[in-house]
């Protein structure tokens, strides 16, 4: 069974959605609505992806840049499907299209309890840091 990659658009957020809701390891919140993914598309267009077999979402990862550095975030590939080399395709498109828009480095955040996520970056060959905090501020909605 073949394992197609693609541009992830808004059409196919309530496939998307569902697969972050199956896996460990994804934090959703507002930020995940159908408005702020649409809008994070449009800001990045090409940049964020899905994968099927046979029709069938089993991968998923959004991508975007701030101009400087490129993000990942909730990079999700169906529990029957891991193991496939899913969730590696996902990342290379993500980094060559960062490439291509003369990213040259990426960071993406790990929840420290997510071991599955952690063991599977340094397994593809991400450096795990320890010498930062990550800090977040809510700013009340418009």
């Amino acid at each position: 069974m073949t394992v197609v990659i693609q541009p992830m658009t808004i059409a196919d957020y309530t496939a998307v959605r569902a697969l972050w809701e199956t896996c460990d390891g994804v934090g959703l919140n507002d930020a995940d609505q159908p408005e702020a993914i649409g809008a994070y598309l449009q800001r990045n267009p090409g940049m964020s992806f899905v994968a099927r077999q046979d029709g069938s979402l089993v991968g998923a990862v959004l991508c975007g840049h701030d101009s400087r550095r490129g993000y990942l975030n909730h990079l999700a590939v169906h529990p029957a499907h891991r193991g496939e080399g899913i969730g590696r395709r996902l990342v290379a498109h993500c980094l060559e299209a960062l490439k291509e828009a003369g990213i040259a480095k990426c960071h993406l955040f790990i929840f420290t309890n997510n071991q599955a996520g952690r063991a599977f970056w340094r397994k593809i060959g991400w450096e795990l840091r320890d010498d930062l905090t990550v800090a977040s501020h809510i700013l009340s909605a418009r």
